[in-house]
């Protein structure tokens, strides 16, 4: 059942966070490590990549595989949340599953062995900013609000009130 209330309160909801310093700090830091790990994939970690033996090598590109992944769903759910904020977007429209942080796994991580240690910290670094960006759009979009039960005795009353003409 549709509750265009409800609708209208998560929309406002989301509107509040697309304006909030909270969204500021989270999209400046989801972007800033966008551009710093594309730096990294195409600059040190290409260089450092090639000096790995056959299979850190097969774990590198593994890893920066998972690593960008996780990036672009960050990178695009903050879009969206701009696109609320500047208007581009109504809030009802960033409800869309289509707008919604993905919840297929993406595969293990392996293990770090060999791998070069900045690509393991920004992996780590994108891993946390994902789980803070997941449990927002839980929070924003996913979870709607639960309706309050009625309660047993109150409701039984209410009947007997209406039976009786009370």
């Amino acid at each position: 059942m549709f509750d265009a209330n409800a609708a209208r309160l998560r929309a406002e909801v989301i509107q509040d966070f697309a304006r909030s310093e909270l969204f500021e700090r989270t999209f400046l830091e989801g972007m800033e490590l966008v551009e710093e790990t594309a730096g990294y994939l195409d600059g040190a970690g290409r260089q450092a990549s090639k000096l790995l033996s056959r299979n850190a090598a097969l774990a590198y590109a593994s890893e920066s595989m998972r690593l960008t992944t996780r990036l672009m769903q960050v990178a695009s759910w903050l879009l969206v949340q701009r696109a609320v904020r500047e208007g581009d977007m109504a809030a009802e429209a960033a409800c869309e599953e289509r707008y919604r942080l993905s919840d297929v796994a993406v595969a293990e991580a392996p293990g770090e062995g060999d791998l070069p240690r900045e690509l393991i910290v920004l992996t780590g670094r994108a891993e946390r900013l994902y789980e803070r960006v997941r449990h927002l759009d839980r929070r924003m979009y996913v979870e709607a609000p639960a309706e309050e039960e009625p309660h047993p005795v109150l409701s039984q009353l209410d009947r007997l009130k209406q039976a009786f003409g009370g």
